[in-house]
Parts: C-alpha cells; sequence; structure tokens
C-alpha cells in the first residue's frame, strides 16, 4: 500500500527555517515525480514545488523560489523540502503528493488532481 507521511512541520518565526519530510512507503520514490503543495484556510491549494527523478526536473513557484529547496534520498526514500526565510505568508498545511511516471509527460505540472496520493499534512506557522 502506498503511503506517504510528511513530519518536521512547527511553528517558527518569521525568518527561520524548517525543514519538511516526505517519507514514503509501499512504493520506490524514483518512479514518481512527489510535489509540495500547500493550503491556508479559506484559499485554494497551491504547488509550492516538485522533483521528478525521472528527467531530473524540478519545479518551484513564484513566491518561494531563492527560499525553499526541495531535494529527494532514494536511499531514505524521502522528499525534503527546506525553507529558510519563512514569511508569515507561508503559514499553511503543507502537503507531499506523489505521481507516478509517464513517458512524454511534464511530470510537475502542479494540478491537485494530477498527484493520485497524498500524506496527511503538517502544519507550518509562521508568526512572532
Amino acid at each position: 500500500q502506498l503511503q506517504l507521511v510528511e513530519s518536521g512541520g512547527g511553528l517558527v518565526q518569521p525568518g527561520g527555517s524548517l525543514r519538511l519530510s516526505c517519507a514514503a512507503s509501499g512504493f520506490t520514490l524514483d518512479r514518481y515525480a512527489i510535489g509540495w503543495f500547500r493550503q491556508a484556510p479559506g484559499k485554494e491549494r497551491e504547488g509550492v514545488a516538485c522533483i521528478n527523478e525521472q528527467d531530473r526536473s524540478i519545479y518551484y513557484e513564484d513566491s518561494v523560489k531563492g527560499r525553499f529547496t526541495i531535494s529527494r534520498d532514494n536511499a531514505k526514500n524521502t522528499v525534503y523540502l527546506q525553507m529558510n526565510s519563512l514569511k508569515p505568508e507561508d503559514t499553511s498545511v503543507y502537503f507531499c503528493a506523489a505521481r507516478e511516471w509517464r513517458i512524454f509527460q511534464a511530470m510537475c505540472v502542479m494540478r491537485s488532481e494530477l498527484f493520485g496520493d497524498w500524506g496527511q499534512g503538517t502544519q507550518v506557522t509562521v508568526s512572532s
């Protein structure tokens, strides 16, 4: 059974850092694109970052470029999201999601419906 479990969220002051982890079980990450999404209360879910092993593509949403870094450790079957210079507007529940690789398809298209498996989410709160 495919499962994703996020961890690493918490309360941090503006300008601080957090590293989120997305641990996968029941499948190997190298055949999947893994995306990080976030959803704040009253707002739509938005794609934040994505990494695809097959074509080495990486995507970042404009507001996090230069602050967030996505990476993967295939040996640990885990994807990370390093978040630096956090802002209050980064406050959200963060989800990781998996999309199975398909040849000739751009994998890091950040539409929720393209990602079939989701974690339960981890809360990130940026506040002084």
